[in-house]
C-alpha cells in the first residue's frame, strides 16, 4: 500500500541548520542527459539549535547522483544516505565546500518543474520546490545565496543561454559548443533561480531609472513572434516608472530580461532579473490578441516586475507566507492597471473574479486562511485566496491607513527587511509602526478562512433627524475552523437624498469609512432631514457578502444616481440577481416565466446616458454569470440557472432591440486598432450589444455578426463574433466560420487556444462529444498546459450546463483527464479537480455522481501529492 503524503505545519517551522553563502552551478546541457555540477559554500547556522552535524539536502528521486564531495574529499556510498526526498551527510564540519554532480533528463520532465525541455527550449520553473529537481540543495525560501551560473550547450541549437544577474564571461568550448557565466550579486532563495537556453531572438530597449542608471531591457521569443513584443516592452517601462513614482522603488541590476515560452504551468515567474513568461502573458498584436489579452499582458508584466521588490528583495521566510509577496504584488499590479485605465472598470473586474472564484473557494473543502496553518503540497496553495483575497487584505490596510501612511509603511517594510526572508507579521508590523495604528484585530484576516457576511439594517428618526445604520458580522464555519473571531472591517458608505445627491458626512466628505470591530455595531448620523438611501460598501471596501433589504426601486435609483461608479454597477447586479432568483424559483415550481419590466427599463436608461463610460455601460448590461448566481444559491440548480438566464437575455434583447442596434452602430470600428481605454470601451459595448441582438433569433443579426467576423481588423471583434455565432446555436454558420478561423490562424498557438475555448464553452447540447473529438485534433497537446486549460478546463469550468449533465458524462470525462495528467503534470491535474470539489453544493443525484468520480480518481493508483491533497480533502 502506498504511504499517504503527510501534512506540513507552520507551527513546526525551524530555522535552517545550515546556510549557503555562495552557489556555483555548471550546466552541461543535453536533452536526455544534462550534467549539473554544484559547488556550495556552506556553514552551520548560528541561529539554529540543532546539535548534530547532519546535513539534509532536498533532491528529487529522479536525480542520478554521480559524485559528492566535502572539502574536495570524495565521499563513498557509506558516507551518505540517499533517499527519495534527498541526501543526508553526517558529521560535516562547521564550514565546508560541498560539491555534487548529478544527471537529469529534461526531455522526460513533463511536470514542467525544475529544468525541462519543450519545443526545443530549455527552461526552468523552480517556484515553489522545483529546484530540487535540478540538484541537491537546501530548497527553502529562507536559505538565500549568491549565485554564479555557467551554462554550456551546442552553439547552433542553443545560441542564447540566459540565467539570473549579469553576464560576466563567455567563450567557445569543444565540438561546436559554447558557454556563458552569469553572476547575480543579490542573495536569493533557490526558487528564484532561472535558466533558459534556445534558438531565441530578442527585442531591446533601455530604461533610465530616476537615479540615473541605464538598464538594458531584453525580451526574448521565437523569431516568428518578435513582432508581438512591443506592447510588453512598453508595459515593462510603464511599470518601472510607476513603481518609482508610487513606491519609490528602482531596479537594481544592469539588465532585465523576459523570455516567452509556450509550455509553462503558470502565467509567469519573477525569477530575479530573468522573468519567464507563458506566451499568453507576453505576446500581443492586434491581429492575434484580444483586448483582454492586451490587458493581461500589461498586468502580468507589471506584476512580475513589481515582484523585484515585493518578493525578491524581500522574500518569504517559508511557503506559509506566500501571500506576503503575492497578495501585496497583486494589489500593486491592480493599482497600476487602474491608474493606466479605468479605476472603476478595473475594480469591477477584480471583484467579479473574487466573488465567483475566491468566494467559492472559501465555501469549499480547500478553504484556507491567507496564512494557512498546514499543507500537503504547496503547489495547491497558489490559490485565489492567497492572491486575490490576499490583495484585498492589503487593500483594506491601505483603506484604513490612507495612501500616505500606507506608503510610509511600505517604505519602512522595504528598508527594514531588504535582503531578508520574512513573514506576513513583519509586513503588518511595519504598517503599524509607520502609521501608529493598532492592527491587532485586523490580523484575524490572516488567520481565519471564509467569507464574512455583513447584515445591515437601518432606521430613521425624523424627530431627532438621526439616521442609524446597524451592521452585524458573521463568518461561516470552514474546515478546521468552526468558530470565528470578529474581524476589523472597513465599510465605506455614502448616503443619498431623494434627489440622488450625496449627503456630506461627519468626516466632511461624501464617502466615509466606518470601522466595524464588534459582532454588531450601530453608527449614527445626525442632521439628516429625510431618510436617505444608503450606498454601502463603496468601492467594495472589504471582501465580504453584504445583505441589506434594498427594494427594486432602491436599486434602480442607485443605478441612476450613485456617485460611486462601482456601486452603480453593483446596484445593477443586485437588481438582476433579485429578478433572476425570483424567476429561478418560478421555473422550479413550473410557473410561467415573466420578466419584470423594471430591469429592461433600467437598462434602457443606462443605454441612453451618453455621459457614462462605455466600458461601465457594457459591465452594467452584462447579467451576473451562471457561476456567480450559483454561488448565491443554497443548492445549485444548473439547469434552472441556465434556462432562466437565457430567458432574461432573450426578453431584454426583444424589449431593447432598437436601443441595442443604436448603441452597436454608435460604437463604430476604428481604422487603426488601439488598446487604449476608450477604444476598448467602445469594442466592449459594441460586442455586448451584438450578443443581445443575436438572442432575438433574427437572420439580420446573424448576418451582422458574420459581417463583423469577416471585416474585423482586430482579434477582439473577430473572436467576439465567432463566440456569439457559435454559442447562439447557429450550427451550420458556426461550423463554417470555425473552420475559416482555424485555417487562417492555425500557425498561431495562442489564437488556436481561443478557437478551442470557444468550442469547449459552447452551451449547446452534445458539446462533450465534440470536445472529446478535439482531444485528437492536431491543435491539441496534453503535455501543453495552455492547451489543457483551453479545452478541458474551459469545458469543465465555463460550460456548466454541459459539464453538469445529469447523466454524469461531464464528471467522468474530467476524472479521466485528471487520472492521465496525474502522471504527466500533477500541478495541472490538481487544479483541474476544482469543479468536482464543490459536489456538496448540488442536488443529491449530482452529488452522488461527482463523489463517485472523486473516489475513482482516489482508486486509480499512485496519486501525486498535488492530486491526493485536493481529492482527499474533497471526500472528507
Amino acid at each position: 500500500m502506498t504511504k499517504q503524503p503527510e501534512a506540513i505545519y507552520l507551527k513546526d517551522y525551524q530555522v535552517p541548520a545550515f546556510l549557503i553563502d555562495h552557489t556555483e552551478l555548471r550546466f552541461e546541457l543535453e536533452a536526455s542527459r544534462t550534467l549539473v555540477k554544484a559547488r556550495l559554500t556552506m556553514r552551520c547556522n548560528p541561529d539554529s539549535h540543532q546539535k548534530t552535524r547532519v546535513l539534509e539536502l532536498q533532491g528529487d528521486k529522479a536525480l542520478r547522483l554521480c559524485r559528492v564531495s566535502v572539502n574536495d574529499q570524495v565521499l563513498n556510498e557509506q558516507d551518505y544516505k540517499r533517499h527519495d526526498q534527498g541526501l543526508e551527510i553526517s558529521h560535516v564540519p562547521d564550514e565546508f565546500i560541498l560539491e555534487t554532480v548529478v544527471e537529469i533528463d529534461p526531455d522526460q520532465n513533463t511536470a514542467l518543474e525544475g529544468l525541462y525541455r519543450s519545443d526545443g527550449i530549455y527552461c526552468t520553473q523552480c517556484e515553489a520546490e522545483g529546484f530540487r529537481r535540478i540538484t541537491f540543495y537546501l530548497d527553502r525560501p529562507d536559505v538565500m545565496s549568491i549565485f554564479s551560473t555557467t551554462i554550456e550547450a551546442d552553439k547552433t541549437a542553443y545560441p542564447v543561454m540566459l540565467s539570473n544577474g549579469n553576464p560576466v564571461a563567455q567563450g567557445e568550448a569543444d565540438d561546436g559548443r559554447h558557454w556563458i557565466t552569469w553572476e547575480d550579486p543579490h542573495p536569493k532563495p533557490a526558487y528564484l533561480f532561472a535558466l533558459v537556453a534556445g534558438d531565441l531572438k530578442r527585442v531591446e530597449d533601455q530604461y533610465t531609472t530616476s537615479g540615473g542608471r541605464d538598464v538594458a531591457l531584453h525580451i526574448y521569443a521565437a523569431n516568428k513572434d518578435l513582432n508581438k513584443l512591443d506592447y510588453a516592452m512598453q508595459s515593462l517601462k510603464n511599470a518601472m516608472r510607476w513603481d518609482e513614482e508610487v513606491y519609490g522603488r528602482e531596479y537594481d541590476l544592469d539588465i532585465f530580461m523576459i523570455v516567452a515560452v509556450d509550455f509553462f504551468n503558470m502565467g509567469a515567474m519573477e525569477n530575479k532579473g530573468l522573468n519567464v513568461f507563458n506566451t499568453s502573458c507576453v505576446l500581443a498584436s492586434p491581429d492575434t490578441t484580444t483586448d483582454l489579452g492586451f490587458q493581461r499582458v500589461e498586468g502580468v508584466v507589471a506584476h512580475e516586475y513589481f515582484h523585484n521588490w515585493s518578493g525578491n528583495r524581500v522574500t518569504c521566510r517559508d511557503w506559509f507566507q506566500l501571500s506576503l509577496k503575492e497578495g501585496f504584488t497583486v494589489f500593486r499590479d491592480s493599482e497600476f492597471s487602474a491608474d493606466l485605465n479605468s479605476p472603476t472598470v478595473k475594480r469591477v473586474e477584480d471583484v467579479t473574479v473574487l466573488r465567483t472564484a475566491q468566494f467559492a473557494e472559501d465555501a469549499g473543502p480547500m478553504a484556507h486562511p491567507i496564512l494557512p496553518a498546514s499543507f500537503i503540497e504547496i503547489a495547491n496553495f497558489y490559490t485565489m485566496t492567497i492572491y486575490e483575497k490576499g490583495a484585498e487584505v492589503v487593500r483594506m490596510i491601505h483603506t484604513l491607513l490612507g495612501a500616505d501612511a500606507f506608503r510610509q509603511g511600505s517604505d519602512l517594510y522595504f528598508s527594514r527587511h531588504d535582503g531578508q526572508a520574512v513573514t506576513t507579521e513583519d509586513f503588518v508590523k511595519a504598517m503599524e509602526d509607520a502609521s501608529g495604528r493598532d492592527l491587532t484585530q485586523f490580523r484575524n484576516w490572516y488567520h481565519q478562512a471564509g467569507t464574512p457576511v455583513l447584515a445591515v439594517s437601518d432606521e430613521f428618526d425624523a424627530a431627532s433627524q438621526t439616521y442609524r445604520l446597524t451592521v452585524a458580522q458573521s463568518c461561516p464555519a470552514t474546515p478546521g475552523q468552526a468558530i470565528k473571531a470578529a474581524y476589523h472591517i472597513p465599510v465605506a458608505i455614502g448616503l443619498l437624498d431623494s434627489e440622488g445627491e450625496d449627503l456630506v458626512l461627519p468626516n466632511g466628505k461624501t464617502t466615509q469609512v466606518l470601522e466595524l470591530h464588534d459582532s454588531e455595531q450601530t453608527f449614527e448620523f445626525t442632521g439628516i432631514t429625510e431618510k436617505p438611501v444608503p450606498s454601502l460598501l463603496r468601492g467594495f471596501s472589504a471582501p465580504v457578502k453584504l445583505h441589506y433589504p434594498y427594494t427594486r426601486d432602491n436599486l434602480t435609483f442607485l443605478m441612476s444616481h450613485d456617485s460611486d461608479g462601482f456601486n452603480r454597477w453593483e446596484a445593477a447586479q443586485k437588481l438582476a440577481v433579485n429578478i433572476l432568483q425570483a424567476l429561478i424559483e418560478d421555473f422550479q415550481h413550473g410557473r410561467e416565466l415573466v420578466l419584470d419590466s423594471q430591469l429592461g427599463d433600467a437598462f434602457k436608461v443606462v443605454l441612453a446616458n451618453v455621459d457614462l463610460d462605455k466600458a461601465m455601460v457594457a459591465k452594467v448590461l452584462s447579467l451576473p454569470s451562471e457561476a456567480y448566481i450559483s454561488e448565491l444559491s443554497d443548492v445549485i440548480d444548473v439547469d434552472a440557472i441556465h434556462t432562466v438566464r437565457q430567458f432574461v437575455r432573450q426578453q431584454l434583447a426583444l424589449q431593447l432591440e432598437a436601443e441595442f442596434v443604436a448603441s452597436y452602430q454608435a460604437c463604430t470600428l476604428e481604422d487603426i486598432y488601439s488598446p487604449d481605454a476608450a477604444s476598448i470601451a467602445r469594442r466592449s459595448l459594441r460586442n455586448v450589444c451584438l450578443s443581445y441582438l443575436m438572442e432575438t433569433g433574427k437572420q439580420d443579426f446573424l448576418e451582422l455578426a458574420l459581417k463583423q467576423f469577416h471585416e474585423a481588423n482586430n482579434m477582439t471583434d473577430s473572436q467576439a463574433a465567432l463566440y456569439i455565432v457559435v454559442h447562439s446555436g447557429y450550427q451550420k454558420a458556426g461550423e463554417v466560420i470555425l473552420d475559416q478561423f482555424y485555417q487562417r490562424w492555425s500557425d498561431e498557438p495562442l489564437v488556436v487556444n481561443q478557437w478551442l475555448s470557444v468550442q469547449a464553452s459552447n452551451p449547446q447540447a452534445g458539446v462533450l462529444t465534440h470536445v472529446e473529438a478535439l482531444m485528437n485534433h492536431e491543435a491539441f497537446n496534453m503535455r501543453n498546459p495552455n492547451k489543457v486549460r483551453s479545452l478541458i478546463a474551459s469545458f469543465c469550468a465555463q460550460n456548466p450546463v454541459n459539464f453538469h449533465a445529469i447523466d454524469g458524462s461531464g464528471y467522468r470525462f474530467l476524472a479521466d483527464q485528471i487520472i492521465v495528467l496525474n502522471k504527466l503534470n500533477p500541478q495541472i491535474a490538481s487544479r483541474l479537480v476544482t469543479p468536482l470539489t464543490r459536489w456538496k453544493r448540488y442536488s443529491a443525484d449530482r452529488q452522488g455522481l461527482m463523489r463517485k468520480e472523486l473516489q475513482r480518481i482516489t482508486d486509480s493508483g499512485d496519486l501525486s501529492r498535488d492530486v491526493f491533497e485536493v481529492v482527499s480533502k474533497s471526500l472528507a
